[in-house]
């Protein structure tokens, strides 16, 4: 993998951009890598070098990476502002459900056709997703979508205003619970134990409602990382929050690193079964 600052921007040099029109709507894509889907879902602001460098590992580890652009400027490390602005229309837009418990977000439709595209194009057992933060909650439920094998929830944090809501319709979530038990599946789940955005109510939300299909995975604040945040987060997450980004830390022996790795492996054995 190449060595850059998480600091500055990300040029996805080692992306191919494609435009990829899934529903009759179009929303550009990056993809690298060969081997069994993942889609790798931003959080806020964007992709930013840290969701870049996470979809890199994914990609060494032997999977062909699916990133949809889905806010944000791709590659860019914004300013606090420019990030709080693409969060406030991201809150406002028609493709996402920012509030109220109880609700799909529309754009999952969109990341579920993604899915089918993306096994019909690299075949295998089925396709995995990991969200994370805003798309925290989009991986589970894209598990509607029959390839969907491998669903990753990191730090969901919508709805906002609900810490113990859940961003899916009760419908769409007994679906996929009975789903789950049918097809002896599992959801790998991460947070953070002091995390504001996705706190203890909204884990045990999961797990109420899934049972011991769900695993949620806590890990306690100090072992976040010490490093410079970016503009953003420093500004408007400044506690422990992201941790498959910016508050991994990347060195051999932190429970950041091993939850990392824990995830491959989760990837591995849901799609790259013989």
């Amino acid at each position: 993998m190449k060595t850059m600052s998480l600091l500055q921007p990300d040029d996805l040099a080692d992306f191919t951009r494609r435009p990829t029109t899934v529903l009759g709507e179009q929303k550009t894509v990056h993809v690298t890598g060969s081997g069994p889907a993942v889609i790798v879902m931003a959080e806020m602001p964007g992709i930013s070098p840290h969701v870049a460098r996470f979809a890199r590992w994914v990609r060494d580890a032997g999977f062909t990476v699916y990133m949809p652009s889905l806010f944000g400027t791709d590659g860019a490390v914004p300013s606090a502002e420019e990030g709080a602005a693409v969060f406030r229309r991201a809150c406002v837009s028609a493709e996402f459900r920012a509030l109220g418990r109880g609700v799909t977000s529309p754009v999952t439709l969109w990341l579920r056709g993604l899915a089918r595209l993306a096994h019909g194009e690299c075949g295998g057992p089925g396709v995995g997703a990991i969200g994370m933060c805003f798309t925290g909650n989009f991986a589970l439920t894209m598990m509607l979508e029959p390839s969907m094998l491998a669903p990753v929830v990191c730090q969901p944090s919508l709805p906002l205003d609900d810490p113990a809501g859940l961003e899916i319709s009760s419908e769409d979530l007994g679906g996929i619970a009975e789903r789950l038990e049918r097809e002896d599946l599992s959801v790998l789940a991460y947070r953070f134990q002091g995390d504001a955005f996705c706190r203890v109510e909204r884990f045990a939300a999961y797990a109420e409602a899934l049972g011991p299909r769900f695993d949620g995975r806590v890990l306690p604040d100090p072992v976040d990382n010490p490093e410079p945040r970016p503009p953003f987060f420093k500004q408007h997450v400044p506690a422990p929050h992201s941790v498959m980004t910016v508050d991994l830390i990347d060195r051999e022996g932190e429970p950041t690193l091993q939850a990392r790795d824990e995830i491959l492996a989760f990837f591995r054995q849901r799609l790259q079964r013989l």
